[in-house]
């Protein structure tokens, strides 16, 4: 999960991390960071499978801000990439 320059928090997989943040960064990610870039990493968790991150994901997606808030409050500072 990363935060916007604008604040808010974007959710996605990847299986390449760094290259990803980079590409957010760089306006070659998602169209929603490319426009309210630059993003910063404020929670990750690795997943034994692409499968399983994408549950996790849409599940995050689902969650209220607060519950978001929580979340990211519960692993600061954030974990090393792995």
């Amino acid at each position: 999960m990363v935060r916007c320059a604008n604040g808010a928090l974007y959710t996605g997989i990847t299986n390449r991390l760094k290259d990803r943040i980079a590409d957010h960064n760089s306006g070659r990610g998602a169209k929603y960071t490319a426009s309210f870039g630059p993003v910063k990493l404020v929670w990750h968790k690795k997943s034994r499978t692409r499968s399983s991150a994408s549950k996790l994901e849409a599940k995050i997606k689902k969650f209220s801000r607060a519950e978001k808030s929580k979340l990211i409050d519960s692993f600061l500072p954030v974990p090393p990439i792995l």
